[in-house]
């Protein structure tokens, strides 16, 4: 009950557009599916059968949007399958008050679920021009000396920007901060990013193979912000029938919970969990989500605002 209680009463800071009144930075979550949204192709169990005959349970690929109301500038943090319906809906969810474009787009890694949604920007859709795309530079390589990316180059649609680890960087009074955590490396290293605004600082961590690989405590992380979206792939390790779940490590959520388990109530509370698999029963099972509430943690929803 404590914890329930806890969780109503940290909500005030997330919220929905009409319910929002400050002026301050704020995030909004664009997407909470794993690289493959939700429904999944392919999938044929119950998971997915309920969200293709009803399309209020469709979620989008992970996607978050920063957004500043003084200067009436977004930034967009990863370029999904899923951009097209995410940029509509930022732009009906905000009243048409931003530019339909991000002023810049912050990628973690080469994934499909996470930069593939480029494509968009090319001249065969919105042929935009000298849009910037932040990366780190073994992803800023790949993008340059790989088609079909490095048209996208070529034709001034996309301006990569460089990132250094740990360095931050200012974002008009946001500031940005990517670091490196392991993850499957074949094309990228993988970002997590920092987001700090004058009111809120918030942890962006989609994918990650393990927290016993990174060389950084990931509750000492979490201390030093206000919300962590933390990667919830798999809720447990019997998830995938078709392939051994050791081929896409990631914590269970369990495993993370149980990090944090002799951590007062507080802190837990700053975890919210994002990047479900299909098969992860957060994404649609309300038993499980009313669990993992009454454990003190939350899971992020498509569409909140956090401010």
């Amino acid at each position: 009950m404590r914890a329930i209680l806890l969780f109503f009463i940290m909500s005030f800071s997330v919220n929905t557009w009409a319910q929002k009144t400050t002026e301050a930075s704020f995030i909004m979550v664009l997407g909470v599916a794993q690289d493959g949204g939700y429904p999944h192709m392919g999938c044929e169990k119950n998971c997915c059968k309920m969200a293709w005959k009803d399309e209020k349970l469709r979620r989008n690929v992970v996607s978050l949007a920063l957004v500043d109301p003084k200067t009436k500038k977004w930034w967009l943090f990863e370029a999904t399958p899923d951009i097209k319906a995410q940029l509509q809906d930022f732009r009906t969810k905000t009243h048409e008050a931003y530019p339909y474009l991000p002023e810049g787009v912050f990628l973690t890694h080469a994934h499909i679920g996470h930069y593939t949604g480029l494509m968009e920007f090319g001249r065969e859709v919105m042929a935009t021009h000298y849009l910037k795309v932040y990366v780190l530079p073994k992803f800023k390589t790949f993008l340059i000396q790989n088609g079909p990316w490095s048209q996208l180059v070529n034709l001034k649609n996309i301006n990569l920007i460089e990132l250094k680890a740990n360095d931050p960087i200012d974002v008009a009074e946001n500031k940005i901060t990517a670091f490196t955590v392991p993850h499957r490396d074949e094309y990228s290293e993988t970002a997590g990013f920092k987001i700090e605004t004058p009111t809120k600082k918030y942890l962006f961590i989609p994918d990650v193979d393990k927290w016993s690989k990174w060389d950084k405590s990931i509750i000492e992380e979490v201390k030093k912000v206000d919300i962590a979206m933390l990667d919830a792939t798999f809720y447990t390790n019997a998830e995938l029938g078709n392939r051994p779940i050791s081929e896409v490590p990631h914590p269970l959520v369990g495993e993370t919970e149980a990090l944090f388990d002799r951590e007062n109530i507080t802190l837990k509370s700053k975890i919210f969990f994002i990047h479900f698999n299909h098969t992860n029963p957060l994404l649609w099972d309300q038993d499980t989500q009313e669990t993992l509430i009454k454990n003190g943690f939350n899971f992020a929803k498509q569409g909140d605002i956090y401010h």
